[in-house]
C-alpha cells in the first residue's frame, strides 16, 4: 500500500441526542470522494474515537467500506493503550474491510522507545493490516522519535508514518527514511505544504473535512513542486487553521460541519464551541463555502 496526496481524518456526525448520525456520515463519505479526497481515517482523535462503543465503531467503518470500498482507501483508528487491546482493535478494523490501520504512540501509559518499538512490532507482526504509525506527542504524552522510526520502518507491514510535530527538522529527519515503501505524511495542516515541498507524501489533515476539493488541489500543488501556488492557495486557508485551533479538536471543526448540516454536536467531556466563538465560526462558514465553491467539481473523483 502507498498513501500519498489528501486524506482526511473524519469527524463522527451524531444527531442532537447523542447517537451516531449515519446519514450524515455517508453523505461526509460521499462529499469526500466526489472532492477527489485520495484516502480516510475513519475513528481516529478528530472522529472521537475514545467515545465509540465497539457497535458504532463497526457501524462507522462499515459504512466507510460500503461507500468508498475500491475508490479510496478506508484507515481505521486502531491505536489504544494496551498492545494487545490494539491487536484486537486492528484484527476488528481488518474484518469490517479497513485496508490500513492507523496505529497512535499508547496514550497515557508514556511507554519507553524501546517499547514504542515492541508495541509496533507486535501490531505490525501480527499482519491484520498495514499499519500507520502515528505520532501526536500532544495528544499522548510520549514522542516517537525519527531514530525508533527508523528501526520500524523496514518492517514488511508497517508502510508510513502520520507525525503531527510540526518543527522542519523533525520532518526533514522523517524524510530521510522516506522510500517506496514507507511512506511520510505530515498530520499539522498550517505546515502541510512545506512538509510536501521538502518531499512528504501527503497530509492527514483536518481541515479537509469541510474544504476537501481545495485541499486537493492543495496537495497536488504541493506535491509537483508548484510553491508559488501551493503558498498562494496555502495562505487563503490560514485563517481556517487558526479557527480550528480556538479550542481542542474537533470542537471547532464539527461547528463548522453543522452548519453544513453533517452532525449536530459532540460528546462528552468534549462540549460545544464557546459562545466567544459563535461569530467567527458563522464568518468561516461563509469563507470556506466561497473557497471550497471554487474546485467543486474539480477533484478526480473515481
Amino acid at each position: 500500500m502507498r498513501l500519498s496526496g489528501s486524506i482526511t481524518a473524519l469527524a463522527t456526525p451524531f444527531t442532537a441526542a447523542g447517537e451516531l448520525d449515519l446519514d450524515a456520515w455517508r453523505r461526509l463519505l460521499q462529499a469526500q470522494r466526489q472532492a477527489g479526497t485520495q484516502a480516510v481515517v475513519v475513528a481516529g482523535s478528530t472522529g472521537e474515537a475514545a467515545t465509540l462503543f465497539d457497535a458504532e465503531y463497526d457501524a462507522l467503518l462499515r459504512a466507510a467500506v460500503e461507500e468508498l470500498g475500491g475508490h479510496l482507501p478506508v484507515i481505521a483508528g486502531t491505536g489504544l493503550s494496551s498492545t494487545a487491546k490494539t491487536i484486537e482493535q486492528t484484527r476488528r478494523a481488518a474484518a469490517l474491510g479497513a485496508e490500513a490501520a492507523l496505529v497512535v504512540t499508547p496514550p497515557y501509559v508514556r511507554p519507553t522507545q524501546a517499547g514504542l518499538v515492541a508495541h509496533f512490532r507486535a501490531v505490525a507482526d501480527d499482519g491484520a493490516l498495514p499499519v500507520v504509525l502515528y505520532n501526536v506527542p500532544g495528544r499522548t504524552g510520549c514522542d516517537l522519535l525519527p531514530a525508533t522510526t527508523a528501526d520500524l520502518a523496514g518492517h514488511e507491514y508497517i508502510v508510513g508514518i502520520k507525525e503531527a510535530r510540526n518543527e522542519p527538522e523533525r520532518m526533514q529527519a522523517l524524510l530521510e527514511l522516506r522510500n517506496d515503501d514507507f511512506a511520510v505524511l505530515s498530520g499539522d495542516d498550517p505546515t502541510a505544504v512545506r512538509a510536501m515541498l521538502a518531499g512528504a507524501d501527503g497530509i492527514v489533515s483536518v481541515a479537509s473535512n469541510v474544504v476537501p476539493g481545495a485541499f486537493r488541489r492543495l496537495c497536488d500543488l504541493a506535491r509537483a513542486g508548484d510553491e508559488a501556488e501551493a503558498v498562494a492557495l496555502d495562505a487563503r486557508l490560514h485563517e481556517l487553521y487558526d479557527f480550528l485551533g480556538v479550542e481542542s479538536n474537533p470542537i471547532p471543526l464539527k461547528a463548522l460541519l453543522a452548519r453544513q448540516g453533517l452532525g449536530r454536536g459532540l460528546r462528552l467531556p468534549l462540549t460545544e464551541l464557546s459562545p466567544a466563538h459563535a461569530g467567527l465560526a458563522e464568518r468561516m462558514s461563509d469563507a470556506i463555502a466561497r473557497i471550497e465553491g471554487e474546485f467543486a467539481g474539480t477533484g478526480n473523483a473515481s
